[in-house]
């Protein structure tokens, strides 16, 4: 498992597996976003199963499965609704964590620069967002 941490309060990974949630809630993870539909991979746990061992641990969970390069609004505002509502911090997964990265872009109430910024400082090239950003600011 690849933390990347992007603010004080949210970072991305790749696939979480059932032995991770002991490790992340002992870290303080507060709160899991799935990105990821089910059955994109073989071996890859269900969200049912990665959210019950999630809240036998006591985090909450919450699935927005993205299929690549699907960031929908109505995704988006789910999205940013986790991100207000949940208890932080908060970390978001999917495969590889760029769909998790990419959603938390999209739903920032951020200048368009100081998002490319953090996602390239955890290691993601969000460049090619910077139009649809710079729209939704202006929108």
């Amino acid at each position: 498992m690849d933390i990347r941490q992007v603010t004080s309060s949210f970072a991305v990974a790749d696939q979480v597996t059932e032995a991770d949630l002991a490790t992340l809630a002992g870290r303080g993870i507060r709160t899991l976003i799935c990105n990821r539909p089910d059955g994109e991979a073989d071996g890859q746990p269900s969200a049912a199963q990665l959210a019950a061992a999630a809240r036998e641990l006591g985090m909450a969970w919450v699935w927005i499965p993205i299929s690549s390069g699907q960031f929908t609004e109505p995704a988006i505002d789910a999205f940013r609704d986790a991100l207000r509502t949940q208890p932080e911090p908060v970390l978001a997964f999917c495969r590889s964590g760029t769909r998790s990265i990419t959603l938390w872009a999209l739903s920032a109430a951020l200048p368009a620069g100081q998002v490319l910024g953090l996602a390239s400082a955890a290691g993601y090239d969000l460049s090619a967002l910077a139009p649809r950003l710079a729209s939704r600011q202006q929108g």
